[in-house]
């Protein structure tokens, strides 16, 4: 990948120039499925899926999103974790995703063939972290963080079909619910956002990994459509 960089200098006679800049793919070589990336305090932190392996949910470090190095695991210890590695390669630990806000590192996640949905927090994303925050309300899978101007913090999720009737094979709704960030509790009903997918004549499937972002006064829903 070559990445054009435009400066603009300020002279008598103003010039444009480009520097040109190689970074190679992949940035991060190996097996980091689901990533998801917040910018911090310093930098930018990286996590991804892990399944059922333990130190789980490794954690990345980079200056300018193309140097990564780890510095820990936001799974690091037994007790944070209620799966037996052995038997769930394939399951347990999916699609964490980690926001910054106010001083303070979020990682939702969730714990298939487990406990469900959780979220485990740290000052320091090198950790320690946290013991998860069970969310027993949040039904379904992907949960992620999103943080409002007014102080306001919500999650959003993908979640079964309407009233758990599905009207064909696949599908599903995309959910958000209030939270309390101080008790790390659900403190509103879930609202369906997205039923089904873009176009629900077409009976999508899997409608997941949803993230809200917020630009210019206008909330963006982003997820992935097709399982």
């Amino acid at each position: 990948m070559t990445a054009l960089l435009f400066l603009t200098a300020c002279t008598s006679k103003e010039e444009n120039r480009f520097v040109t800049r190689t970074i190679h793919n992949p940035i991060l070589a190996g097996f980091y499925p689901d990533p998801s990336v917040t910018r911090g305090a310093d930098g930018y932190y990286m996590v991804n899926s892990t399944f059922g392996y333990f130190p789980g949910i490794p954690i990345f470090y980079s200056p300018d999103l193309t140097g990564w190095e780890q510095i820990g695991h936001v799974l690091h210890r037994p007790e944070q974790v209620q799966f037996d590695e052995r038997k769930l390669a394939n399951q347990a630990t999916y699609a964490p995703a980690i926001e910054y806000h106010d001083g303070t590192y979020y990682v939702a996640c969730t714990e298939v063939v487990g406990r469900g949905n959780y979220i485990v927090k740290a000052t320091d994303p090198a950790g320690p972290w946290s013991e998860p925050f069970l969310l027993p309300e949040v039904q379904g899978i992907d949960p992620s963080l999103f943080f409002d101007e007014d102080g306001r913090a919500w999650l959003v999720y993908n979640s079964g079909a309407p009233d758990n009737t599905p009207l064909w094979d696949g599908h599903c709704t995309i959910r958000l619910v209030e939270m309390d960030m101080e008790t790390m509790q659900v403190i509103s009903e879930p609202v369906i956002l997205v039923n089904g997918g873009v176009n629900i004549d077409e009976k999508p499937v899997w409608i997941e990994g949803p993230h809200l972002y917020k630009v210019d006064g206008r909330y963006y829903l982003s997820a992935a459509e097709g399982g």
